[in-house]
């Protein structure tokens, strides 16, 4: 049994996208659960299982995984059919787990930086900056439209997705505007939202 714990229009709406990916819809329940939003709306969802009351948040049989990169990975393993990932043993495998580590461990904190304004060299050190980010996706997509090569994966989804949400971080490079285009033009980008405004209403 698989249980996703979702909270329209957050981080977790990528995780529905890829459930549309994936066609596998049909084979999650999804919880819809509250949580605290940057604003000072919502609350922590008792509902929630999350310790911090966060999502997204996906169970199977009882086993709890956390965080969207390894969501991510867990989902794409365990519905390979769909090729949204290389699998173990593929030789593009290193690359696709390179551009889900570097979202989490280069990508989230420079734009969060950015976003508060903060500027210390330790941090630019560490996490490098806007430009360094900017280059790097440069360099992948000007060699082809997708991170891995001519085919959207489950990278584009999870690295296209903060551009999407604050468009005013998009790096001013011809290549990265029009990957992140393509991305949105997806069906399921387009059907993950019109579930996210379903879900609101709803509520």
């Amino acid at each position: 049994m698989l249980t996703l714990y979702h909270a329209p229009r957050s981080r977790s709406s990528r995780i529905i996208t890829l459930l549309r990916e994936l066609d596998a819809l049909d084979k999650v329940n999804i919880v819809i659960v509250d949580i605290t939003r940057g604003d000072g709306s919502g609350a922590k969802d008792p509902k929630n299982p999350h310790p911090d009351g966060k999502v997204p948040l996906l169970v199977h049989d009882g086993v709890v995984i956390w965080e969207s990169i390894a969501i991510i990975q867990y989902l794409t393993d365990l519905f390979p059919e769909k090729k949204l990932a290389p699998v173990a043993g593929d030789p593009k495998r290193g690359r696709y787990l390179s551009w889900l580590a570097w979202y989490a461990g280069v990508v989230e904190p420079v734009l969060i930086v950015e976003a508060a304004g903060i500027s210390h060299p330790y941090l630019q050190a560490t996490f490098r900056g806007p430009k360094e980010m900017a280059q790097q996706l440069e360099t992948a997509l000007t060699a082809s439209p997708y991170l891995m090569g001519d085919e959207f994966s489950a990278a584009d989804l999870l690295l296209y997705s903060p551009f999407a949400w604050f468009p005013e971080a998009t790096p001013d490079v011809p290549a990265v505007k029009a990957w992140i285009e393509r991305c949105a033009a997806r069906p399921s980008v387009q059907w993950a939202a019109e579930y996210d405004a379903a879900q609101q209403v709803a509520a």
